[in-house]
């Protein structure tokens, strides 16, 4: 009696394949993380914008975001902690004709890497940053970060954090952000959406996205999983576009004002110092277009 044997499945192709490194899937991030979520949103405003990868580069630090980086297929770079910003700075003034995507954390871009982000956004550079907020340094043991809410509990903070939180978005808008918007992880339509607008915004554009940290974030205070954090998400969410900047605080596990805050004109750096120098020096000077050959 003779059986048959069973051909092996032919190989489906992830939906993403095109976008992501495959060799390096699954990823490192933990069980109900957002980070997973975000890298969709990003994957997914490329495919919606028809976007040629060829045509951008992403720069990361590091911690639990800083890996984003090495999981898109496209030129990227991971570079030391807090020095995202300025990686990206250098690349996009090189390369002007690219597309240049900073996808960090709260702690890389803002702690060690603030003084970078406030110059970068005032100069208004071309660069979009992608900023998860996860309100603690997750990768590095759960130490209070500069965005950790007043009264939460961190490894350096056990009896609660006393220190007063940046507010990300104000913080970008008046160092001279273009756009500014803000979202949660459990917002997957809003964040692809509000990462298009960025991807197309001439100039300096911020995205904050606040995501769950179940191991660290929500073991320490009690919040539950990160399913109980997206469900909290839900319920408290306020959506306010335009809202004044200076009411988007957040406080711990309090309502989250999310929406797009500001989208304005502004020359970027490179046409600023091709219209100065320009007036300066006239038809003896040649304006920059970037490194890659017309210039």
């Amino acid at each position: 009696m003779s059986t048959k044997v069973k051909a092996p499945p032919k190989h489906q192709e992830h939906p993403m394949e095109n976008l992501l490194r495959m060799d390096r899937i699954p990823h490192i991030w933990c069980p109900t993380c957002g980070l997973g979520t975000t890298v969709t949103a990003l994957a997914a405003a490329f495919e919606q914008l028809n976007f040629d990868l060829k045509n951008a580069a992403i720069v990361s630090g590091i911690g639990c975001t800083g890996r984003v980086a090495g999981y898109m297929k496209m030129d990227s770079f991971h570079t030391t902690h807090g020095r995202a910003m300025p990686f990206a700075a250098g690349f996009s003034i090189a390369r002007p004709d690219m597309k240049t995507i900073v996808f960090s954390g709260d702690g890389d871009l803002i702690s060690i890497g603030g003084n970078h982000f406030i110059h970068s956004a005032r100069r208004n550079l071309n660069i979009t940053v992608i900023c998860v907020n996860n309100f603690i340094y997750a990768m590095t043991g759960g130490q209070t970060a500069p965005t950790t809410p007043i009264s939460a509990n961190t490894a350096t903070s056990p009896h609660g954090s006393y220190e007063h939180p940046f507010n990300l978005p104000l913080l970008a808008a008046s160092s001279g952000a273009v756009y500014v918007a803000r979202w949660t992880a459990l917002h997957i339509r809003r964040v692809t959406t509000a990462i298009k607008e960025a991807l197309m915004k001439p100039g300096f554009s911020f995205v904050e996205i606040i995501a769950p940290c179940s191991t660290l974030y929500a073991r320490r205070n009690r919040l539950g999983d990160g399913l109980s954090l997206m469900k909290f998400y839900h319920d408290n969410s306020v959506i306010k576009h335009g809202a004044d900047l200076h009411d988007v605080d957040i406080d711990f596990q309090s309502k989250i004002v999310v929406g797009k805050f500001v989208d304005i004109e502004k020359p970027t750096y490179i046409d600023s110092m091709n219209a100065g120098l320009s007036k300066k020096f006239g038809d003896k000077y040649k304006p920059y277009g970037g490194a890659n050959g017309n210039d």
